[in-house]
């Protein structure tokens, strides 16, 4: 009984985790594009302010934001 707890719980807690390492993957992808992305001033310092906010999101351990953030970024980036 103990052991399909402790199974259950380390299934739930597997999400968590994926998502976690998700988020240094998306910041990535965001910079390696602002770097030769032609934008106005307007959307490279939104993009730049996503990217921050999703980090903060992260280290906050909100991730289902961090995503969400780093998603509007890349949005405005077109990748």
């Amino acid at each position: 009984m103990l052991r399909s707890i402790i199974l259950a719980l380390s299934l739930l807690a597997f999400p968590v985790t994926a998502l976690a390492n998700q988020c240094p993957a998306l910041m990535a992808e965001v910079d390696a594009a602002l770097e030769t992305a032609d934008l106005s001033d307007e959307d490279r310092a939104k993009v730049m302010e996503l990217r921050a906010q999703g980090e903060e999101q992260h280290q906050a351990g909100d991730h289902a934001a961090s995503e969400a953030s780093l998603g509007e970024a890349k949005t405005l980036l077109g990748i």
